[in-house]
């Protein structure tokens, strides 16, 4: 559903912007002007590579597309889990699980119950995942940042060219109009793509890298289990702590199988 929310709203900012364009008599032509893009689009990946370096800017198209088609996380299952190792420790105790650790479809919860299962103290393993959990969060900080900038790269760019088109315009004055006309298109075109871009692509790319918290939410939920899991509490209190922390219509699914 957000996946289509996304392309829905791109459509529609494009269709607004774009189609009342033609609707009013302009020329698709005319807002595919090459240097227009090249002074936006190139000007804003040149102040990234300066700002960010080459490294973060070839991330760009990889944090594109995990805006747009996010990692799943199935958290429910590795609730299931946890009950289920619960219910196993309790009767053979935590080495009997071992083997288990295996059935968790993550990284993150293997790694965490293995240290459970080492016998580290509920307090260190809190650490550890607390600081891994803020490192996450500072890589996916840092990501939104560099779209919030581009934001802001983009209509400085569209104005440099806008600057420029229109240099020439005057420098040419009393040269053929057409070419003229041409100079004055180019200006203008520039500022709309700068502006078009920073609005329809970088912030809203930025804005959907902040609302992804999938990755997050689980491994808060795989910590809470592998704490309690320590803690020796029954099942069915693992179960209410840790489905209480899924959202609303997922917590009555839950309850109800």
């Amino acid at each position: 559903m957000r996946k289509s929310g996304a392309f829905i709203g791109l459509t529609l900012g494009v269709f607004s912007i774009f189609g009342a364009f033609i609707i009013e008599g302009g020329s698709i032509k005319a807002l595919f002007i090459v240097s227009s893009l090249v002074i936006v689009f190139g000007g804003t990946f040149a102040a990234v590579i300066i700002g960010f370096g080459l490294d973060n800017f070839s991330k760009i198209f990889q944090l594109i597309r995990l805006a747009y088609f996010p990692p799943k996380y199935d958290i429910k299952k590795i609730v299931d889990i946890f009950i289920e190792l619960s219910v196993k420790a309790r009767k053979e105790g935590l080495l009997a699980i071992e083997k288990d650790i295996a059935k968790f479809p993550y990284s993150f919860p293997r790694k965490m119950t293995k240290y459970a299962i080492d016998g580290i103290d509920p307090e260190s393993i809190y650490s550890l995942a607390q600081m891994e959990i803020k490192a996450m969060q500072e890589r996916h900080y840092s990501n939104i940042f560099l779209f919030t900038k581009m934001g802001g790269y983009a209509p400085t760019m569209g104005i440099i060219g806008t600057v420029m088109g229109l240099i020439m315009t005057l420098a040419n004055a009393g040269a053929d109009p057409n070419s003229l006309i041409k100079n004055i298109a180019t200006a203008f075109i520039a500022t709309l793509w700068g502006v078009f871009s920073a609005n329809i692509i970088w912030l809203p790319i930025g804005d959907r890298l902040k609302n992804a918290i999938w990755k997050k939410n689980m491994m808060e939920v795989t910590l809470e289990g592998v704490i309690t899991l320590l803690s020796g509490e029954i099942p069915s209190i693992m179960k209410a702590r840790l489905v209480g922390m899924l959202p609303t219509s997922e917590q009555y699914e839950k309850i109800s199988a």
